[in-house]
């Protein structure tokens, strides 16, 4: 029998999710496809979830948890070495083993592990090279891939750009390909580029590139953003781009920021302006999870907070399936009445 590498073993842990988090986190719950636990050392709470559903590997694979509380995230071989409070890999994957029913493995693996857990993801400058080389997203395939989407407003954008190949590496074994992508810059309160987020796309622009994970982000993101206008005492707050820019078509005159996750959007940081913040919720237990985290932030911030949620998974799909003019409805009826007129006179 072939002994699995620290990444098979973390499948074939997954693939057991949610008996691994009955065993190893029994403080927590399941809650529809998730786990719900405080933290990965097994603490009472429900900031972190793990997947107990979804592909062997990629986004959304089983097992992959998040922290919506502090960011930190990792998969289910993470959860056993910081539940059982150990250190070294060949004892987190004795671990691993004895409750897989498997052989005892191999030394060597714990190079390996120890060199994925400390992959960098790419620094600020990195960051800012990428974007300096793409270029505006008008007539390429970025607008492309957004009209596939349903977002044909793309007024403001300029913090979007199109890279016609961009390099994509599965993990540190694989060979580099290259494939079009949309650039994002992430950027601080002040203005500076910090980060950049990188959506791989398909050849003709009409999905995401079929790789494993076609979105990734490098550089500086804690507390920052991809930013769409410029906040003043009111400004909105979500997740994902494509979230973002889908409720911006309804609302064309307010100024936007997506945090590019859950765990980073219950960080994002709160210009001096603000005043009233417009938590744009994703409906899963990490966006339940950073609208409480933020509502707490703004409430100690003297921030008003006023929640939008979405009728399905989230605003674009919203938009997908239901049209502009739903969306805007929808959108109009869970405003502050002084806002509707404000921020949807161009959309009216």
């Amino acid at each position: 029998m072939a002994r699995p590498d620290a990444s098979d073993l973390a499948q074939r842990l997954g693939r057991q999710a949610e008996a691994v988090c009955r065993h190893y986190l029994s403080n927590g719950r399941r809650q529809g496809r998730y786990w719900l636990v405080g933290d990965a050392q097994n603490t009472p709470g429900r900031s972190m979830f793990v997947r107990l559903v979804g592909p062997a590997s990629g986004k959304g694979a089983a097992g992959k948890w998040t922290d919506a509380a502090t960011g930190e995230h990792g998969d289910l071989l993470d959860v056993i070495r910081e539940s059982c409070g150990l250190r070294e890999f060949k004892d987190v994957a004795a671990e691993a083993r004895s409750f897989l029913s498997l052989p005892h493995p191999e030394p060597e693996y714990a190079s390996v592990w120890a060199n994925s857990a400390a992959a960098q993801t790419g620094s600020p400058a990195a960051a800012r090279r990428l974007f300096a080389m793409a270029r505006p997203i008008s007539g390429t395939l970025v607008e492309t891939y957004l009209r596939a989407r349903g977002i044909v407003d793309l007024h403001g954008t300029e913090n979007l750009r199109f890279h016609p190949r961009c390099y994509y590496r599965p993990d540190e074994h694989s060979p580099t390909e290259t494939w079009p992508a949309m650039i994002a810059s992430v950027i601080d309160l002040d203005g500076c580029l910090t980060g950049a987020h990188r959506t791989w796309l398909a050849p003709d622009g009409s999905d995401k590139a079929p790789i494993d994970t076609p979105r990734r982000a490098m550089g500086d993101l804690l507390g920052h953003a991809v930013r769409f206008g410029v906040p003043g005492e009111v400004m909105a707050a979500g997740e994902g781009i494509e979230t973002i820019l889908s409720l911006r078509c309804a609302l064309p005159n307010m100024a936007m920021a997506a945090a590019l996750s859950a765990a980073h959007l219950s960080a994002i940081l709160f210009p001096e302006t603000l005043r009233r913040l417009y938590i744009v919720r994703d409906a899963d237990p990490a966006g339940d999870c950073a609208r409480d985290s933020l509502i707490e932030r703004t409430s100690a911030a003297g921030i008003e907070a006023i929640v939008l949620s979405p009728v399905h998974r989230d605003f674009n799909e919203d938009l997908r399936l239901a049209g502009i003019d739903a969306s805007r409805v929808r959108a109009r009826a869970q405003l502050a009445p002084q806002d509707a007129g404000r921020f949807m006179a161009l959309a009216a």
